[in-house]
């Protein structure tokens, strides 16, 4: 889809739409609707309006739907048009997408209650304090960075399956004991609640139309998996090319990440580098460059295991940018591996962004020698971590020392 559409009509009046149809609208929204010349919106929404009650083209989004939303405005450009949506437009909602297409001034939007707002209003839970999280076209395991003993949550639902694949994934991941509330059609006359245990969960599917609220019941004898970085070293699985849980942290600490940012993980092993980036804050982004195949299939497994499954990987980094693909710049890079490759430095340097943030670790003579080389010529902070961990010997116990890692970190102040 191209990014935006220049609109010349009418502002395109997005009207929000609830499980109680064409009673539960507004005065000004029913009147968007019936002067409409053209309205857009899914089968049920369109179904929502009586057919008496509006002279305009009814049009059922395409399917895929994002793809061709810059056709069908060029297509009716000066058209006066209404978009029926989902409760709140601009919950998740369509409404966001038209913003960024044909920008905010060329919109006007009328919310209805969302059904996050109608899920707290029943439960009786703080709409402010209940993170959300959408699976409407994205992968269930998304849900997962989110749980957390005695935390509420709403998932928006991709379909009527979504609640029963929900508990079977609580079940699996120590959080089986969760009380699991499927609330559809909220609002409307058909509205049903029903609520269970997500281990004994064995309800049949429903109505497409709902979402599901969550109050988390953890396993104590499974292990933690917070967003703060420096999970458990046997969260992930693979070769055991990872950087240890205590070094991670201080590295992720180092990196710096920050709502929307993009990180550059360059020699991904097990990917956990990226994987803790994207779970501080589902916003956050990566990409991840690793040579050998099995690895970036690791990567791929622990990203979908640990809830950020939409993290890409791609083969070794200086053949992938010297390809013909383009790669947004990055917020941030982290060098785990490959430090001694002539050029890598100084390619993933140039990439970096103005502002941006290089974290490198090294635990052989050879690399750490680069490090001290390039903090020479681009300043930034040089760090040393040695990390022990008790062992047992014999009947007693003992420290065994892990590799010592030299860590630099620099900030790009200058683009060139």
């Amino acid at each position: 889809m191209r990014m935006t559409v220049v609109w010349s009509g009418p502002p395109v009046v997005v009207a929000g739409i609830g499980a109680d149809g064409w009673d539960g609208l507004s005065r000004s929204a029913r009147e968007a609707i019936t002067s409409a010349e053209v309205i857009f919106g899914s089968v049920r929404q369109l179904g929502l309006v009586p057919e008496g009650d509006s002279v305009g083209e009814r049009v059922v989004w395409p399917s895929p739907l994002v793809p061709a939303l810059a056709g069908l405005f060029e297509r009716y450009a000066g058209a006066r048009v209404c978009v029926l949506a989902s409760g709140d437009p601009m919950f998740y909602g369509i409404g966001v997408t038209l913003a960024r297409l044909l920008g905010a001034a060329a919109l006007k939007v009328l919310p209805q209650p969302s059904s996050a707002s109608l899920a707290c209003a029943r439960l009786g839970w703080g709409l402010a304090e209940t993170p959300v999280v959408s699976v409407v076209g994205r992968a269930l395991e998304t849900v997962l960075p989110e749980l957390g003993d005695g935390r509420r949550v709403l998932v928006l639902s991709a379909d009527e399956q979504t609640p029963g694949r929900l508990a079977e994934l609580l079940g699996r991941t120590g959080f089986g004991d969760s009380s699991v509330t499927v609330l559809e059609q909220l609002g409307g006359p058909a509205e049903r609640i029903e609520a269970g245990i997500a281990k004994q969960w064995q309800r049949p599917a429903g109505d497409p139309l709902n979402i599901v609220a969550i109050e988390c019941v953890a396993d104590p004898k499974r292990v933690r998996a917070t967003r703060l970085p420096g999970l458990p070293d046997e969260l992930f699985s693979g070769d055991g090319q990872l950087t240890k849980n205590e070094v991670r942290a201080l590295t992720l600490a180092a990196l710096a990440p920050a709502p929307g940012e993009l990180l550059w993980d360059i020699g991904g092993g097990s990917g956990s580098i990226a994987i803790e980036w994207c779970r501080t804050h589902p916003s956050c982004r990566a990409l991840t460059f690793e040579q050998l195949e099995r690895r970036r299939r690791q990567i791929a497994d622990n990203a979908a295991t640990l809830g950020v499954p939409h993290i890409t990987v791609y083969g070794e980094v200086l053949a992938e940018l010297h390809s013909t693909a383009e790669f947004p710049s990055p917020d941030a890079i982290f060098l785990g591996g490959g430090l001694t490759q002539p050029g890598l430095f100084e390619t993933c340097w140039s990439q970096l962004r103005q502002g941006g943030r290089l974290v490198a670790n090294a635990v052989t003579a050879e690399s750490e020698s680069l490090l001290l080389s390039w903090a020479a010529g681009y300043g930034g902070t040089l760090r040393k971590f040695q990390i022990y961990r008790a062992e047992p010997l014999g009947s007693f116990t003992t420290w065994r020392p892990q590799l010592p890692v030299t860590q630099w970190s620099v900030v790009k102040l200058h683009s060139a």
